[in-house]
């Protein structure tokens, strides 16, 4: 029987080892000075967040995830194994790893991510939603200029965080994260499309926007380290060139206190919170 994961509020593998942490003991992941830099910039990169052992770990249920009908395929909330409808521009993205898998599940409790959640959203952190991003060898799909919270202003007020996780070597050549720093201070834009056209968002930019867009920031990581941003920062990434994968997770939260602003189910396959509501429970468990 498949066992769903969201069923528990608490790590239940040896996925984290000895890196358990209490709310309490919660370490201090970032300095003063990369708080100020995301404060300043809209983002913070290159935070070891993973050991050796956990990424092959991850990599191996990652594996099983991406066969078809697989164990667990009934829970994911999205699952598209090409959103980008084009064989030649591959891009895997589904929502929902943490259910199906105790490695993804586990993930969720990493003191050193829910320590740096804390100190960039100010306050306790509660989940809102993992993601899988994947780009074969030679033909990954690009992900599209876009803000974060275009696609979640069914929660509100915005108080919500990104972390993007490689698990593999994360370059320019096989289409690393890139973000507008400084754009987490525009307004919020309309959606564009995710996994298509990249120059879809200069219609929605002012000029003095589309001059700043010109001098992106490629966020090279080795795996195991992530990047947070901002859910106003304008972000994307281009194709895989290289002969091997690149893939990553990425941890979507809010600081606790972040409400449904729609009577319709914020996800599928999870109950309706109504609207004014904070988002809580099962599906939205507290890490810290």
């Amino acid at each position: 029987m498949t066992t769903d994961y969201s069923q528990f509020d608490q790590p239940v593998s040896e996925f984290l080892g000895e890196n358990r942490s209490s709310a309490a003991d919660l370490p201090q992941v970032l300095s003063e000075e990369q708080v100020q830099s995301y404060e300043e910039n809209g983002y913070v990169a290159g935070i070891r967040i993973l050991s050796e052992e956990q990424i092959e770990w991850l990599r191996n249920e990652l594996a099983e995830l991406v066969q078809p009908g697989h164990d667990g395929s009934e829970l994911w909330h999205e699952y598209h194994s090409n959103e980008s409808n084009a064989p030649n521009t591959v891009l895997f993205h589904a929502l929902g790893a943490w259910r199906t898998r105790p490695g993804f599940h586990d993930l969720l409790w990493h003191p050193q991510f829910v320590g740096a959640a804390k100190q960039l959203l100010g306050g306790t952190v509660r989940f809102w939603h993992d993601q899988l991003f994947c780009k074969p060898a030679q033909h990954g799909g690009v992900v599209a200029w876009h803000q974060d919270y275009s696609y979640w202003t069914r929660t509100q007020p915005m108080a919500h965080l990104t972390c993007w996780l490689g698990l593999d070597e994360a370059t320019r050549d096989n289409g690393c994260l890139q973000y507008v720093s400084g754009s987490h201070r525009w307004d919020l834009l309309p959606i564009t499309g995710l996994a298509g056209d990249m120059d879809a968002i200069r219609e929605v930019l002012t000029d003095e926007q589309w001059e700043q867009f010109q001098n992106p920031v490629a966020i090279e990581l080795q795996p195991g380290e992530a990047a947070f941003h901002h859910p106003l920062l304008i972000h994307g990434s281009y194709e895989n060139r290289t002969n091997g994968p690149r893939r990553a997770v990425v941890l979507n939260v809010i600081r606790d206190g972040v409400c449904s602003a729609t009577n319709d189910p914020l996800m599928q396959g999870i109950p309706a919170i109504p609207s004014g509501q904070p988002l809580e429970g099962r599906f939205f468990p507290l890490l810290g």
